[in-house]
C-alpha cells in the first residue's frame, strides 16, 4: 500500500479533503456570502449594502435625546443610524451606485425601533405624579385635561388614584394604554 502511495495515487483522506476544499469554494462564491466576494472580485452581481451580512459593516451609535432618553428623529417608532461598510466592500449605496468602501463613508441608515414620546418627558412625568398627582398635575402635563380636573376637585381619588397613576406612569404603563406613545 506504501507502494501506491509513492507511485502517485492519493489516499481517501487526501481526496476527501480536496474534494471538500472545492465544495467550500463552490458554497463560498455561489451563497449569500459568495455575492459579496463576487462583488469584490469584480463579478456581475452586487450586493446592496443593506443586504451585508454582520461583521461587514459598523453602524454608529444613536444620538440620544437626554429629555425623552429615545434617539433623535423617532417618527413612527423608528429612528435610523448611519452604518459604514468595512474598507475594500464594494456594495450598491443609497442612490444604487455601485461603490467601493473604505471604511469611512456611510452605506446606509438601519432602522432601529424607538418609543414616540411627542415630547413629553418620562422624568417629569414622574415627577408631576409623585408630588402634584394629587392635584392632577401629571394628567394635565400628558394632555388628559378632563381627568386632571376630575382629579383637581377631588384630591386625586381620595389620594388612591395619584397612588395608582403614579404606579402606571413610572412602570410605563399609563401611556401605553392610554397615550400609545411609550412603550
Amino acid at each position: 500500500m506504501a507502494a501506491a502511495r509513492a507511485s502517485g495515487a492519493a489516499s481517501p483522506e487526501v481526496v476527501a479533503a480536496q474534494l471538500l476544499g472545492v465544495l467550500w469554494l463552490a458554497t463560498v462564491t455561489t451563497g449569500s456570502w459568495g455575492a459579496a466576494a463576487t462583488a469584490a472580485a469584480g463579478g456581475e452581481e452586487t450586493l446592496k449594502c443593506e443586504d451585508l451580512r454582520v461583521g461587514q459593516y459598523i453602524c454608529k451609535d444613536p444620538k440620544i435625546n437626554d429629555a425623552t432618553q429615545e434617539p433623535v428623529n423617532c417618527t413612527n417608532y423608528t429612528a435610523h443610524v448611519s452604518c459604514f461598510p468595512a474598507p475594500n466592500i464594494t456594495c450598491k449605496d443609497f442612490s444604487g451606485n455601485e461603490t467601493h468602501f473604505t471604511g469611512n463613508e456611510v452605506g446606509f441608515l438601519r432602522p432601529i425601533s424607538c418609543r414616540n414620546v411627542n415630547g413629553y418627558s418620562y422624568k417629569v412625568a414622574v415627577a408631576l405624579s409623585l408630588f402634584l398627582g394629587w392635584l392632577g398635575a401629571d394628567r394635565f402635563y400628558l394632555g388628559y385635561p378632563a381627568l386632571g380636573l376630575l382629579k383637581f376637585c377631588t384630591v386625586g381619588f381620595c389620594g388612591i388614584g395619584s397612588l395608582i397613576d403614579f404606579i402606571l406612569i413610572s412602570m410605563q404603563i399609563l401611556c401605553k394604554l392610554i397615550l400609545n406613545s411609550w412603550p
